[in-house]
Order: C-alpha cells, then sequence, then structure tokens
C-alpha cells in the first residue's frame, strides 16, 4: 500500500491537473462566447501599439484627430445597422442613405426651419427609407438584400434629381457646427454615446432579446408571441436613421453636401465592421460594442498603412483576410460552447 501511494497520488494530480485545464478552457471559451468583440478589441489594440512604434506621425494629435473623423461616419452607421443584422437582415442603401439626409436637411432649412428641426426632418426622411425596406422585406416576402440593392439605386438617382448633381454649402455655425461634427472628436463622442446606448438596447431590454430571438429563430420567435415582422421593421428604420445622422454630421464637418458621397464603400466598411466585431451575417447573435471596434481597426489599419507607406491595394487584402478569420473565430468558439453543455 505504501508502495503504491506516490503512484496513486502523482495519478490523481495529474487528473486534477487535467480537469483543472478543461475547466480553464470552458471559462475562456464561455467568455469568448459571451464577448465575441474580445479578439478585435485585442487585435486593434496591438495594431495600434505596432503602428505607434513603425509609423512616424501615428501619435501626433493631428493624426489622432484625422482618424477620429474618418473613423466616426463608419462607426455610427455600423453601430446602428447591428441590430438589424441582428435580426438576420441587412441593408445596402445605407451609403446613399447617408448620402441622402444631408440633402433633406439642406433644403429643409433653405425653406426657413431652423437647423435642429431640419437635422430631425432630415434623420425622419431616412426613417421612412428604413419603413420602406421593412415593409417590402416582410410583408411581400422579397430578400433584403434585393430590397435594399433596389433601394441604392433608387436613393442614388434621387440623390442626383433633386441636387442637380451639385454639391451644396452645408448650413450651420459657431455651436451648432461644433457639436455636429465640426469639432474635432465631436462625430466620434456621437458614435461613443449611441454605441453605449445601443449596446444597452441589445442586451438589456425587451427590444433587444426579441431582437435577438427574431435573428436566431424566426418561426420560434413567432410562435412565442413576438412581432418578428415589427422587429424587423423598427431595425432598418433605426439602421437608415443612424445612417443618415451620420451623413449630417460628415456633411457639417466637410462644410459641403455631396450627392455621391456614401455609396457601396461606406456601405460595405461598416458591414465589415460589424462582421469583424463579432455579428453573425445569418443573424441571431451580436455586439454593438464588437461593431464599433471594427470600425476603430479598419480605420487604424487604414491609416497606419498610409503613413507607413504601404500599398493601399493590400488594405483590401487585409481586410478580406480578416473579415474570414473573424467569421472562423465566432463559428468555431460557438462550436465550442455547445460541446461543453
Amino acid at each position: 500500500m505504501n508502495a503504491n501511494a506516490p503512484i496513486a497520488a502523482e495519478r490523481g494530480t495529474g487528473s486534477t491537473g487535467a480537469a483543472g485545464g478543461a475547466t480553464l478552457k470552458r471559462r475562456a471559451v464561455e467568455l469568448l462566447g459571451r464577448r465575441p468583440e474580445m479578439p478585435i478589441v485585442a487585435v486593434t489594440i496591438l495594431l495600434g501599439v505596432y503602428f505607434l512604434n513603425t509609423a512616424v506621425d501615428f501619435g501626433t494629435s493631428g493624426n489622432f484627430g484625422t482618424l477620429a473623423s474618418f473613423v466616426a461616419a463608419t462607426a455610427i452607421i455600423a453601430v446602428g445597422a447591428t441590430l438589424l443584422m441582428v435580426s438576420g437582415e441587412m441593408d445596402l442603401s445605407l451609403g446613399q442613405t447617408f448620402a441622402f439626409s444631408p440633402l433633406i436637411f439642406y433644403y429643409a432649412h433653405d425653406a426657413g426651419l431652423p437647423l435642429v428641426l431640419a437635422v430631425v426632418v432630415g434623420v425622419l426622411a431616412c426613417c421612412l427609407v428604413g419603413l420602406l425596406n421593412g415593409l417590402v422585406t416582410t410583408v411581400i416576402g422579397i430578400s433584403s438584400f434585393i430590397v435594399t440593392l433596389g433601394t441604392f439605386f433608387l436613393l442614388n438617382g434621387l440623390n442626383l434629381v433633386i441636387s442637380d448633381g451639385t454639391p451644396k454649402t452645408t448650413p450651420g455655425e459657431g455651436t451648432f457646427a461644433r457639436v455636429m461634427g465640426g469639432g474635432t472628436y465631436a462625430a466620434l463622442l456621437w458614435a461613443v454615446g449611441f454605441m453605449v446606448v445601443l449596446q444597452l438596447v441589445l442586451t438589456k431590454t425587451r427590444a433587444g432579446s426579441h431582437t435577438i430571438a427574431t435573428g436566431g429563430n424566426m418561426l420560434g420567435a413567432s410562435e412565442a408571441g413576438i412581432k418578428v415582422r415589427w422587429v424587423k421593421i423598427r431595425a432598418f428604420m433605426l439602421a437608415s436613421a443612424f445612417a443618415g445622422f451620420a451623413g449630417i454630421l460628415e456633411a457639417v464637418r466637410v462644410t459641403s453636401i455631396d450627392p455621391l458621397a456614401g455609396g457601396p464603400t461606406l456601405t460595405f466598411q461598416a458591414i465589415s465592421a460589424i462582421v469583424i466585431g463579432g455579428t453573425l451575417l445569418t443573424g441571431g447573435s451580436g455586439t454593438v460594442i464588437g461593431s464599433f471596434v471594427g470600425a476603430v481597426f479598419l480605420g487604424v489599419l487604414r491609416d497606419g498603412f498610409t503613413l507607413a507607406g504601404v500599398n493601399a491595394f493590400a488594405f483590401d487584402l487585409i481586410v478580406g483576410v480578416a473579415i474570414i478569420v473573424a467569421m472562423i473565430l465566432t463559428v468555431g468558439i460557438g462550436r465550442l460552447r455547445r460541446g461543453f453543455r
């Protein structure tokens, strides 16, 4: 018995160590499952540190101001569209909505409305665009990809028609201009505020839980009494409203309203930020914080590449790899979580 005691103790220790390792692994996987934005947060921090040490002007206050302005529009559109993608839908017209809202804002103010009310009118007009997208998608049953592709071209033509294809000078100055995007970090502060509010909505409210349930299993959500059509329509309207507000902020910042602003580039940057941040294209899972960090990641990547003199063509290559890796991580973590149950 005494001779075998050390062996038994050694086996017990090995079993305990293995069990402890499995527990740590389980906890790590559960943490990543609850916080799918953690990988992109870590990568963004590492990327920032890298460019601070390799790109000469990356750490200057002037560059941070430029980076903030560049990131803000994409971040606002991304956080606004996250709930839509969590519900299982997407909107390809957000870039054109971004250009549409400032034009409505301009003409509303030109008609005599105060600046703030003109902003409200511009955002409400975008809500109507979202309402149209939502109704056609949910009531008629056409894929949101097709519906919003049509809206993309519709708004592109409408923007050119109502503006005669000519840029307009953005109205407003002083405090209004500084608050509405003219200040160096004003637009980014709006983006941070929206991120906090929408993350709380998604994770702490009934509307958020209904959105997740609708995207995860629409039939099951409907049978549970959730008004899935309204959930999706509301998400379409919300996404369009945020895209429109981002467009007004950008127009005030650059003091010009361009009917060709936004477009497919901005749309796919926002979608890329959402996907990289950990939201599934199929719906049912997502994080507003991750979408915001995804936009920051894309901004840091492009800015760092530019300052480091890297070929601009490499940016799309890196973004493509990032999207694929993000999806592999998200799906892989989900499978690991199910394996531990």
